[in-house]
């Protein structure tokens, strides 16, 4: 999905809008010559800038090619309603000239009668072509691919594959043109070079001494995060796609991988603020739809934040008798909080990387325990510090913001300072193994590890570090709060 722009983002489109306008108006026919040196996706971005009305004939004004071009970089909302309202043999005589994968996806956005319509219209080879690529889940390696890619015979010689590779580039646009594939005898997938390694090849060799035998390939069915993480890994411009039988189906080009990428992490990011992922670009977005995929995880939390007042509730007697216990609550919950939203997201992003795996559970449970110890003293040093310092300053006849633990609480400055600091450590290391471990249980469970957010994760070590705190202080405060 293209991201929608403001017009401060493409201010070229902003510029040559207003001309390309006068031009629809006066000389359409002048249009195309006047923008062939354009790229498609700055075309995008000038039929976005148009009143929407206008689009059309500015799509219109173009060769049926380039438009196709453009009509891959266009917005997806308006880009099917531009196909919507034309009729379906001029969508046909459109869409067959963009490549196969970006066809279907086009398709994928209509409505079925609509897209059923156009596909009849297309081509027999087309139309076989894009219902075989549709058939996919487009979250897939399957649904990522295209079917224009370069292949050869691996026993052709390599000025042989050259003159192929010519001529498939003369007969059409391959987006995988720079990778050569190789084919052996039953048509199975063996072997992979550059182009640069194949005008490179001495002359005379045949091309199954020059191609690499070790090809990185996935299945169809792989989902979509796995695909962009093996190319990631073997850093290729382009990954094919194989049956059980080795035969090449497609290729997944890098470019499709980095949309990929900038999706999952939009879908991370919204969820790990607690909310369900929308489908939309935000400003696309209605407000109902807004308020549904928010309102559910509002509630769970308010839901669990209520039993945060319910604890508060139950120690109601203790802070009657010790009120400067109430003054740490805050700080208490949010460090708790904060070092567990630490721990999940360095969880969660080392998941999604694959640096660690489900087993590997115990493995983190050994790291986060030393590290929320460690972490938790020092935090909790300085909540001494602080019971201390304000005690001092109270002594000495300092104002400092109603705390007068020297005047009221003198002979339990030290025990409250303890309370502080060991409830500090314990909420603390919780914290960090609390966040630590719901990415992977959440995983387990089958849910998706990114719905651990961070609001969730601090609902959760709100609850349990009141009742540690107020347990701490039941211990070392206990003959003043008989």
């Amino acid at each position: 999905m293209k991201p929608t722009r403001s017009e401060h983002d493409r201010p070229l489109a902003a510029l040559l809008a207003p001309d390309i306008l006068e031009l629809l108006k006066d000389a359409p026919e002048s249009v195309a010559p006047q923008t062939e040196e354009m790229h498609p996706a700055d075309l995008a971005d000038v039929a976005e800038s148009l009143p929407e009305e206008w689009v059309r004939a500015f799509l219109n004004a173009l060769p049926k090619a380039r438009a196709a071009e453009v009509l891959e970089y266009l917005d997806d909302d308006l880009r099917t309603h531009f196909l919507e309202e034309i009729t379906a043999g001029e969508a046909a005589t459109i869409v067959a000239e963009m490549t196969p994968d970006e066809r279907a996806d086009a398709l994928e956005e209509l409505d079925e009668e609509t897209a059923d319509e156009i596909l009849s219209a297309l081509e027999p080879a087309a139309q076989a072509e894009t219902e075989r690529l549709l058939q996919y889940d487009p979250y897939t390696a399957g649904g990522l691919m295209t079917t224009e890619f370069v292949a050869a015979a691996e026993s052709l010689t390599v000025e042989e594959a050259l003159r192929s590779v010519r001529t498939m580039a003369r007969a059409g646009r391959r987006e995988a043109m720079y990778t050569i594939y190789t084919l052996d005898a039953n048509g199975r997938l063996s072997g992979v070079m550059s182009l640069r390694e194949l005008l490179a090849a001495p002359e005379g060799a045949r091309i199954s001494e020059v191609a690499w035998s070790e090809v990185a390939s996935v299945p169809p069915e792989m989902p979509q995060e796995e695909v962009s993480q093996i190319i990631s890994n073997y850093d290729v411009v382009a990954l094919p796609v194989i049956d059980t039988d080795r035969r090449l189906l497609g290729v997944v080009t890098v470019d499709d991988i980095i949309d990929v990428i900038q999706e999952e992490q939009t879908e991370d990011a919204q969820k790990f603020g607690g909310m369900q992922a929308i489908e939309f670009p935000y400003m696309q977005t209605s407000v109902p739809e807004m308020i549904r995929k928010r309102a559910g995880w509002l509630i769970v939390l308010f839901v669990g934040e209520l039993f945060t007042s319910t604890a508060v509730q139950h120690f109601e007697h203790s802070l009657l008798k010790v009120a400067a216990l109430t003054s740490f609550i805050p700080l208490i919950i949010s460090s708790g909080g904060n070092s567990g939203s630490q721990a999940t997201s360095l969880i969660l992003r080392a998941l999604a990387l694959q640096e660690i795996s489900l087993r590997d559970w115990w493995r983190v449970a050994v790291r986060e325990l030393p590290s929320g110890l460690a972490l938790g003293a020092l935090l909790g040093a300085i909540g001494v510090g602080r019971v201390f310092f304000w005690e001092h300053m109270a002594v000495n006849g300092w104002s400092v913001a109603g705390f007068q633990l020297g005047y009221e609480y003198g002979a339990n400055t030290a025990r409250i300072a303890f309370t502080v600091g060991f409830g500090v450590l314990g909420v603390v290391t919780f914290g960090s193994l609390a966040g630590s471990m719901l990415p992977f249980l959440l995983r387990r469970l089958g849910f998706d590890p990114a719905s651990a957010s961070a609001p969730l994760v601090a609902t959760l070590v709100d609850i349990t570090g009141i009742l540690l705190y107020f347990s701490v202080a039941a211990t070392l405060l206990s003959a003043a709060l008989a």
